[in-house]
């Protein structure tokens, strides 16, 4: 496995802190950490609430990424609860194919950190609505 992938997931367990904020509201039980072009490692946990105005852990660090100047994801690993890798929802790939239109098919995202199992968000989403 390259080295990234390994510093991806320990970025995102480090932050990984499933909590309850309060009784309407948690945080930490995903967390994930993005690779920039810049290969600057951004993080972000989920915001979970009551009504939609939380937030995924991706978007969370993509919103850490815009923030710092920077546009252009290169990976993507997010942390389940369980421990495990999972794809980001559908609304993160949304937001990373509206980010990036004209390369979002080129960004590496690992479906499973223990089998070593990389996707291209191009593969997850062949084909984008706009």
């Amino acid at each position: 496995m390259e080295k990234i992938w390994i510093d991806l997931y320990n970025a995102a367990k480090a932050v990984q802190n499933s909590r309850d904020i309060s009784d309407k509201m948690s945080a930490g039980g995903v967390a994930a950490a993005i690779e920039s072009a810049s290969e600057k490692i951004y993080t972000g946990v989920c915001v979970d609430t009551c009504c939609t105005l939380g937030i995924c852990a991706e978007r969370n660090a993509m919103f850490q990424m815009i923030t710092n100047g920077e546009d252009e994801i290169k990976r993507v690993l997010a942390v389940m609860p369980d421990g495990k890798t999972g794809a980001p929802c559908g609304a993160c790939r949304e937001f990373m194919t509206q980010l990036m239109p004209d390369k979002y098919k080129d960004v590496q995202i690992m479906l499973d950190y223990d089998n070593e199992k990389i996707v291209t968000l191009g593969e997850l989403t062949p084909e984008w609505w706009i």
